[in-house]
C-alpha cells in the first residue's frame, strides 16, 4: 500500500532527493547535488511511501510559471514499482493542487521513455523539447483544464 506526502522531516528530504539522483541522476555520471534545483524552496513536493517498508519509491516536483500555467518537472519512481500505479499517484496528487489553484495548464518535459505514460493520463506533446546530457531525447508536453 501507498501513501502520498510532501516532505516534512530532514530524512524525508534527504531520501526524497536521494531516489531523484538515483534514477535521474546517477545513471548519466552526474555528480552527486545536480538533483537540487536552486528554487526547490518555490515548488510544490510530492512523494509516495511504500508503507510496507517504509521507503520512498516516487517523487515529483511542481513549480508555477505563471498565474495559469505550472511546471512538472523531477519526477521519479523507483524501477521496483514502476508499472504499479506510483507515477499516477504523484501526477493526481499535483494535478488536484494545480486545480485547486485554479491553473488551466500543467506542462512538463518527458523524457521519450515516459511519452507513453504520460499520454495514457491525458498529457500531448505539443514540442521537441532538448537533449539531455546528449542522448536522452525530451518532448513538450501539457495537459488542460477547464477549455471554457
Amino acid at each position: 500500500m501507498f501513501l502520498i506526502k510532501k516532505p516534512s522531516t530532514q530524512q524525508e528530504w534527504e531520501d526524497y532527493y536521494d531516489l531523484r539522483f538515483t534514477v535521474l541522476r546517477e545513471p548519466w555520471g552526474q555528480p552527486k547535488g545536480s538533483e537540487v534545483l536552486k528554487d526547490e524552496d518555490q515548488a510544490d513536493h510530492a512523494m509516495v511511501v511504500d508503507l510496507a517498508s517504509d521507503k520512498i519509491v516516487g517523487v515529483a516536483r511542481m513549480q508555477t510559471n505563471t498565474p495559469a500555467q505550472t511546471q512538472v518537472r523531477c519526477v521519479a519512481v523507483s524501477p521496483e514499482v514502476q508499472g504499479k500505479g506510483v507515477g499516477k499517484m504523484l501526477m493526481k496528487y499535483l494535478e488536484d493542487i494545480a486545480q485547486q489553484r485554479g491553473i488551466k495548464e500543467i506542462v512538463l518535459d518527458a523524457r521519450e521513455n515516459a511519452v507513453k505514460f504520460y499520454q495514457s493520463i491525458g498529457y500531448d506533446i505539443f514540442e521537441d523539447s532538448y537533449l539531455l546530457f546528449g542522448e536522452i531525447q525530451h518532448w513538450k508536453m501539457r495537459k488542460i483544464f477547464d477549455k471554457e
